[in-house]
């Protein structure tokens, strides 16, 4: 196998990119639902929630910004789940709606492995150019299904515990807490995920025949 070193961005520059990108869709939607929660009871905190999805699709239309597709996503999943919300008076039922749909998305995971696609090379590929004669080897193969297999485990895990805290605490206390094991849980798997990938990719270098 021959082909060029690959260049793998630096971990300080991948985290200074997706920092923003999860205060904005992660971070806040949850600060303003809980501040609203606290100060305007259920029904303010899904206004208020609400209004901050498309503020933010608005802000990028109005400078010229393309809206990234994801973003789009969230303002309809989170235009659903308010519709639910208001129909039922529920908090539970507003919150289980994502849990349910990341279980499926474990599944989808899962489902990718088992029939030879799995789902994290497609979304590494967004994001990193490997050749095809890196992504044909066997090494780089084993770990995008092993990755695909932890990722889909993580998601089932995070849910699951979000559903039992969202069943057995207040909605305050679920909040703050799910939040905090969702965190440390994805957190954990992404260091472990960028480091296995670091590991394959030196392998490779190693077996690659000089030029």
């Amino acid at each position: 196998m021959t082909h060029s070193p690959i260049a793998l961005p630096r971990l300080t520059a991948m985290i200074r990119q997706a920092v923003p990108k999860l205060l904005e869709g992660v971070v806040a939607p949850l600060a303003v639902f809980y501040t609203a929660l606290t100060l305007l009871g259920f029904t303010g905190a899904l206004i208020a929630t609400l209004t901050w999805a498309y503020v933010g699709v608005g802000w990028r239309l109005f400078r010229r910004q393309r809206v990234p597709g994801t973003m789009l996503l969230a303002a309809i999943a989170i235009t659903l789940r308010t519709v639910i919300g208001f129909w039922t008076g529920s908090p539970v039922a507003y919150f289980i709606q994502p849990e349910l749909g990341t279980i499926l998305l474990s599944m989808v995971f899962l489902a990718s492995v088992g029939l030879r696609a799995p789902l994290v090379q497609r979304l590494t590929l967004d994001y990193i150019h490997l050749p095809a004669v890196v992504l044909r080897h066997r090494r780089m193969r084993q770990f995008f299904a092993r990755i695909t297999l932890l990722w889909a485990f993580v998601l089932l895990a995070n849910s699951t515990v979000s559903i039992w805290l969202l069943l057995h605490q207040s909605i305050n206390s679920y909040l703050l807490v799910r939040t905090a094991v969702v965190a440390v849980i994805t957190g954990v798997a992404f260091g472990a995920s960028i480091w296995a990938f670091r590991r394959v990719l030196n392998r490779l270098h190693a077996e690659a025949p000089a030029k």
